[in-house]
């Protein structure tokens, strides 16, 4: 299957799209309005066969059959009734899962990466059932909370930095951070010409001022390391104890568990 997600010269998908969104004949069935029915790339990815992207890859190279009919049309649209196949494999919408871990240290956020020893898929292995996604990344010694899921609709909600999901961390720092630096946290740091800021910043460990807690919505790579680094303190420990209104209580270190249905209800409403 690996050999079918080779990329596809993005020249030709591009030429395509462009083709594809001038006006002209869309493919309309017989008894639906124009418009209807979902598009073959979103149907192929929520059967878990891979990403919308590497579903028009393979879309565009024949190897995706509606009907018993190759389609190569890039923005089909499929009806409930259509059968759709991969390679004469019959394709169906896969239940969708959600998963909360609480992530040690020392394992690689993705799915695969072939310099990684460990990654966080090892510690859920087959168990599953479907094939999961991280939603966002942790750094490999960080530590915490960390959704995994094949929904990839709510997966862009989380992460797109216009959606402003509330991220909670516990910093470990050498040395004891002054309350100057506290507020400098808060009012911002310029990070290579861009001003960051977090949404708040105090001492999490009482008399502990080489403690902090530090609520941000930043997705930038390693932001919070740097904004420390720039006020020249370094972080010796980091450890995600919030995201999108997920905590890690009453999870061990490396373990998981499915989220609740009120835990989902409440991710896919927003209400955080």
């Amino acid at each position: 299957m690996q050999a079918a997600f080779q990329r596809t010269d993005r020249k030709e998908i591009d030429d395509v799209m462009e083709r594809k969104n001038k006006p002209g004949k869309m493919n309309v069935k017989k008894g639906e309005a124009p418009g209807s029915g979902i598009r073959l790339n979103r149907f192929i990815a929520s059967s878990g066969v891979c990403s919308r992207r590497e579903a028009d890859e393979l879309i565009l190279k024949g190897l995706i059959s509606v009907n018993g009919k190759v389609v190569k049309e890039l923005g089909y649209r499929i009806s409930s009734n259509d059968e759709i196949k991969f390679r004469n494999r019959k394709l169906s919408p896969e239940k969708k899962v959600y998963i909360l871990m609480n992530k040690p240290k020392d394992f690689v956020t993705t799915t695969s990466d072939p310099h990684a020893e460990k990654t966080v898929m090892d510690l859920i292995g087959d168990k599953a059932g479907v094939r999961l996604y991280p939603v966002g990344r942790l750094d490999k010694n960080t530590t915490g909370v960390l959704l995994l899921t094949n929904d990839g609709e709510l997966a862009k909600k989380l992460t797109h930095p216009r959606y402003q999901r509330k991220k909670v961390y516990h910093v470990f720092l050498d040395r004891d951070v002054t309350r100057t630096d506290l507020e400098t946290l808060v009012t911002g740091i310029d990070l290579e010409g861009e001003l960051v800021a977090a949404d708040s910043a105090a001492y999490a460990a009482g008399d502990d001022k080489s403690q902090v807690g530090i609520e941000i919505h930043s997705g930038q790579n390693h932001v919070i390391k740097r904004m420390f680094e720039s006020l020249g303190y370094k972080v010796k420990k980091l450890d995600r104890v919030y995201f999108a209104g997920l905590t890690k209580r009453n999870l061990p270190r490396g373990r998981w568990r499915y989220l609740t249905d009120k835990e989902i209800s409440m991710l896919k409403r927003g209400a955080f």
